[in-house]
This record gives C-alpha cells, structure tokens and sequence, in this order.
C-alpha cells in the first residue's frame, strides 16, 4: 500500500488490420481451391473443360496468388487499399478467363465475382468499387459476346448483364453498410477514449481528495486507498493490506456498523502523529455486500473550516459594529479637543481629557483594523526592488512619525533585490511590523533599534526583515501571536500581526517570526520572485 500509483494519459491504441481485407483474402483462398478442383476433377463429366491448359495453369496460378495475398496480409495493411484494387483486378481477369477454360461453372463463377467485389466496396472509396464493378460487367458482357456463338449469345447476354446488375446493387448495398460501420466504430472509439478518460479524471479526483477515501472487502482487506488516507492511516507499507492489523479501531467500528447499521460518529486517531479523523461508511453498491467504502474526514480540516467561516462572520459584524461606533466616537474626541482648549480648566480636568483623547485614539485604531480586516482587497502586484523600497519606506516613516531617540535604519545590498507585491499591502505589513518593533522591541530603559533588511534567501526568493535588538518573544506566546484578536498588551486589538499575515499571503508570500540570537525579534517576510526578463522598474 506504497502511494498511490502515477497517472499517465490514455493513448490511442495501434490500429488493428483491417478484418475485411482478412475476409476478402481468406474466400479469395477458397475460391482458388474451387477453381483447382474444378480444374483438376478426376471426373471430366462435368465440368468440361473449354481449355484444359488454361484451366490449370489458371487454378495452379490462382492459388499461388491467393496464399501469398493470405500471407503478407498483416505486412500489406498499411497500404490496404492500393492491395484490395491490384487484387480486385487480378480476381476480375481471373473470373474471365475461368469463365471461357470452364464454361459449364460461369454462373458459380460469376456468384463468386459478387462476394468479391463486395469485401472490396467496404475497404475502397465509392467510385473506386464502382469502376471495379463496371469492370467485372464489362468482363462478363464481353467474354458472352466474343466467345460463344450466336445461338446462345443472346441468352448469356442477358445472364451477364444480370450479374452486372447484381455487381452495382451489391457494391452499393456494401459502401452504404461500410460508411454505416465505420461511423459506428468511430463513436464507439470516440466513446472509450471518453470512459478512458473520465475514468482517469475520477481517480486522481480521489486521489487528491482531502478526504480519506478506503476500498475494503468482505474479507477485510483494502483494496485502494487514496493519498490522505494513505496518511492518515500513519504512510503504511505496500504489504499491509488488512484493515485489522493496519487499524484495529477503524476495523472495530467498521464491524459495528455492518452488523448493527449503527454509525459512531467520535473522532480517533488511527495512528501516531495523525490527526483525528471521524469515519463514514457506504456500500458500493445498494445490491453489493462484498465491498465497503470508508471515507475518513480530518478533524483538523474541520475545524480549519469552521474557524474561516467564524471569522468571516465576525468579521462582517465587526464591520458593522465600527460603523456604527466611529460616528459618535468623532463627536467625542471632538467635543474632548474642544474642552482641552478651555483655560478654565484645572489640572484634574485636564488629565480626564487627555485620558479621553488616548482613548478615543485607541479605539480609532481597533476600528480601522477591525475595517481592514473585513475589506479583505485584492492584490495589485507589481515588480519592485526591495533595497529601493524599503529606504523610501523607511523615509516616509520617519517624516510621518516623530522617532526620538528611537532608530530606524535599512540594510541593503547593491544588488537588486526583485520581488513581485502590492505596493500599498506592503506598505502596511512592514508598517504594522516596524511599529511594533518601536513599541515592544526594546531592552528597559533603553532606546529602540529597529533594522529592515531586503536580500535574497535560498534559491534567490526575495525576502524582507524586521529586526529588533529588544527581549524577543517567548515560545509559548510566539506560537499564537498571529492568530486574530490574540494580545499580550492592555491597549492591543490582537488583529495588527493576523493582518499582516493575510495581506502576505493574498500576495503570495509567507510571514514568519523568527527568534534572534543574543536576543531581539525578527519577522521575515519572503515574497514571489520576479522574473529576469522584467525591468526592475517597473513597480518604482
């Protein structure tokens, strides 16, 4: 039960001999063997022979002719219909001459002459079958007129010209039933080539299903399995086909469900280090009893599941909530501005406004986070120098927000560093990262030193860094700091790190905290590598 086994396309199959031209080969065979006995008859009798030298050298020639056509069949197949009409000439000629060296078979003769030109019309176009028809008639109609004398000219004439009539209608009837057969063939093809197909596109649907998906006997065995179950089930070796030893849980409960029709709906897990997974069960078929089909549903992608459409609501009720909240919260911070200005304030006042005003700051950020999140906007990417920039990032931050003692500088090579991003989603990442960094990275009592670094990481995949030299984040926290609405601080809305991690995604990076050595904090951002051919301008 190693992985699951590659899929390859379905290729048209060789296109087999035609079984007409074995047909026409084979009764061709036995028409030599008709004309050789009635050529050689130990009785003379009848037949008689017109020409008793012709006739032999004729049957003995024929079925020469015929065992060699019969042998490099398969060899001839490629050019059948050059063969069929070189044949289809030698057959005529021969039904001649086999009519005038044997007189008393021309009816038996000519009825042959039908059977082959009809094997020919369902290989050969129609005017081709047709020509060779005339050609039989002509044969026919001039061996009456210039061999037999005129008393029974008249007689044979008219049988000719029947059989000529016989030629067409069957050449006609046979190029109608061909055209019929082969479209016939061509869908039936068209059809399994289809089945083929659909087939295949079913099985990797399976096989790459995110639900375990199990074939299982009466007899306890597996008999397909896909790749998450496949792993589910702990990645098991090719040899370890029965469900007993490979999962004796999930064999207990497939027991149970068989005999009581009872389903147990708990998550277990069926091997170390897997996740939980609940168990469904399905005949194959309602009729059939031999065979089960077990789907293993992982509990961890449920609850993925759950977790996005929880968020998803939230996120459009927070929306909702922060419209309604920024209108009175503008009256507030503006009536607070106002009573700020009043000089008949006293200092206790005074600190109640500005504990309003931090406030009312405060809560202005929770709504605009809380906005972001629920805006979710489409990526613009362009092609951008990461060196050039993160030091025009780093200047417009300075410009907009006062330092201090505080610094904030960029390391970045000479070489270009090519990346491909939403400029204004960057800008709110490295905005987010950078100011909390000013804010949580720094050592007690001193100032905060804060470095953006653009270089490329393995494999030349652009990558961008904030780092600071402040106490680094523990393990336990740092595990949780990007889910949403998650703070360690009184004054954090838990949604600043979650933003910024889902704005690297919709632009196809990755977001990592990575621990600093020596301490001090590092988030890495690597982003979509640009292509060589692109000016690195284009985004600038």
């Amino acid at each position: 039960m190693a992985a699951p086994p590659s899929f390859t396309s379905a290729q048209p199959a060789t296109e087999p001999v035609r079984h007409e031209l074995f047909f026409l080969n084979y009764f061709r065979l036995v028409q030599a063997l008709i004309y050789s006995a009635l050529a050689f008859s130990p009785t003379q009798e009848w037949p008689r022979l017109s020409n008793i030298g012709l006739a032999h050298a004729l049957a003995v020639a024929y079925l020469v002719f015929a065992a060699l056509t019969l042998i490099l069949t398969r060899r001839v197949a490629s050019r059948s219909k050059l063969i069929v009409s070189a044949t289809l000439v030698v057959d005529i000629i021969t039904a001649v001459l086999a009519v005038t060296a044997i007189h008393d078979a021309r009816i038996g003769i000519s009825m042959m002459l039908v059977v082959s030109l009809s094997a020919g019309a369902l290989i050969l176009p129609l005017r081709l079958s047709l020509f060779f028809a005339a050609l039989a008639t002509l044969g026919m109609l001039g061996h009456s007129a210039l061999e037999l004398p005129k008393t029974d000219m008249d007689r044979e004439l008219l049988e000719s010209g029947l059989f000529g009539l016989a030629y067409f209608a069957s050449t006609l009837l046979c190029y109608v039933l061909n055209r019929q057969l082969r479209a016939t063939e061509a869908l039936a093809e068209q059809r399994s080539i289809d089945l083929a197909n659909l087939s295949q596109v079913n099985e990797l649907i399976i096989r790459r299903m995110k639900t375990g998906v199990l074939l299982v006997d009466d007899a306890n065995r597996i008999h397909q399995i896909n790749e998450s179950a496949w792993m589910l089930l702990g990645n098991p070796s090719a040899d370890q086909r029965d469900l007993g030893q490979l999962a004796p849980e999930l064999s207990r409960r497939l027991y149970h469900w068989i005999t009581s029709g009872k389903l147990n709906e708990t998550a277990t897990q069926l091997a170390d280090g897997v996740p939980e997974v609940v168990p469904r069960f399905a005949r194959l078929a309602p009729n059939d009893d031999s065979h089960v089909l077990i789907f293993l549903d992982d509990t961890s992608l449920l609850s993925r599941r759950a977790e996005e459409l929880t968020l998803s609501s939230l996120g459009r009720l927070s929306a909702s909530i922060a419209h309604e909240i920024r209108n009175p919260l503008a009256a507030i911070r503006y009536s607070a501005q106002l009573l700020a200005e009043s000089s008949d304030l006293g200092l206790t006042d005074q600190r109640m406004v500005e504990i309003i005003n931090n406030h009312c700051i405060r809560l202005n950020d929770i709504i605009e986070n809380i906005l972001q999140l629920s805006r979710r906007e489409r990526s613009r990417p362009e092609t951008l120098d990461l060196g050039r920039w993160a030091h025009s990032f780093a200047e417009e931050y300075r410009q907009g927000n006062d330092l201090g003692v505080d610094s904030l500088r960029v390391i970045a090579g000479e070489q270009p560093v090519a990346a491909v991003a939403d400029p204004q989603q960057l800008q709110q990442v490295l905005w987010n990262l950078v100011q909390n960094a000013l804010r949580y990275g720094r050592l007690p009592g001193e100032p905060a030193r804060v470095m953006v670094v653009a270089r490329h990481g393995e494999h030349g995949v652009p990558i961008i860094e904030v780092i600071d030299r402040g106490p680094g984040i523990a393990p336990k926290v740092a595990a949780q700091i990007f889910e949403p609405f998650y703070t360690t601080h009184e004054y954090g809305t838990g949604l600043g790190l979650y933003l910024a991690r889902q704005m690297s995604e919709a632009n196809q990076g990755s977001l990592e905290y990575v621990r600093v050595a020596g301490g001090g904090s590092c988030f890495r951002l690597m982003l979509t590598p640009a292509h060589r051919s692109k000016g690195m301008d284009d985004g600038d």
